[in-house]
């Protein structure tokens, strides 16, 4: 049989993260929870399931997911994040799989996200696979901003979506732009990207169109509009942090 670690970084996700660890219960062997510096109840919540709780101070999230995963005792590395839950056909997939010959590194699952009291099923937002399980001596994370999974070999799929809650509010999606748009035009500047004025005024309108219109955005309503302008928005933040970079390493030349 297939034993799966499932692994979970935290920070302040006291809202979500009993939800989580509930939905992981009867098919984890075991649950890993790395916090960064939690002061609400989520260690609390943590160890009230059973987790095996530890501390890393923040770097990034593939440093905290690859540092999760070290501290598994099983072959099978599931990466579930906090906001997240497995939905019941998932749970069954995994249950299955884990009674069959894993011939594969890793394996992959739709993404389903409830955003603003609703579920998406367009923009662009599903399926959006993501690769969660995998062999622990034969994958790990990398990047800053949106870590991938880095292995040989083909993926498999798992049936079932993994279901996400990650909005409750436009505020919140509006914080979410502004923190991820410093990260990736960060990264854009240390990878020495030093462009961003055209990029910003060409690329800004074509994310939204792309969204709203090519990934049919406008058929989940109100929520499209808003997802497809926020996704345009983080666009134009990116490039104008960029910007800011730019100049202030001219500035700094220049002295």
């Amino acid at each position: 049989m297939n034993r799966i670690s499932f692994c979970v970084i935290t920070l302040n996700v006291e809202k979500n993260l009993a939800r989580a660890l509930k939905s992981a219960q009867g098919v984890a062997e075991e649950i890993i929870v790395v916090d960064c510096g939690s002061t609400d109840r989520t260690l609390e919540i943590a160890r009230e399931h059973g987790a095996k709780v530890s501390f890393r101070a923040w770097t990034n999230f593939g440093d905290q997911k690859n540092f999760a995963g070290a501290q598994a005792s099983c072959e099978w590395i599931y990466t579930l994040d906090a906001d997240e839950e497995l939905s019941e056909e998932l749970r069954a997939s995994l249950l299955e799989w884990k009674q069959q010959e894993a011939k594969l590194n890793a394996y992959e699952m739709a993404r389903l996200t409830w955003y603003l009291g609703g579920w998406v099923r367009h923009s662009g937002w599903y399926p959006n696979l993501q690769q969660r399980l995998y062999r622990k001596d034969a994958a790990k994370y990398s990047g800053i901003v949106h870590e991938t999974l880095e292995f040989e070999g083909e993926t498999g799929c798992l049936k079932g979506d993994l279901l996400h809650y990650t909005v409750e509010n436009f505020a919140e999606h509006e914080a979410k732009a502004e923190k991820y748009s410093t990260l990736a035009a960060q990264k854009m500047f240390d990878e020495g990207k030093r462009s961003w004025r055209a990029a910003m005024w060409l690329a800004t309108p074509w994310t939204f169109l792309q969204n709203f219109f090519i990934r049919l955005g406008f058929l989940d309503g109100y929520r499209g509009a808003l997802i497809a302008q926020m996704a345009a928005r983080s666009v134009r933040l990116k490039f104008q942090k960029l910007g800011v970079l730019v100049r202030e390493e001219q500035e700094h030349k220049s002295r």
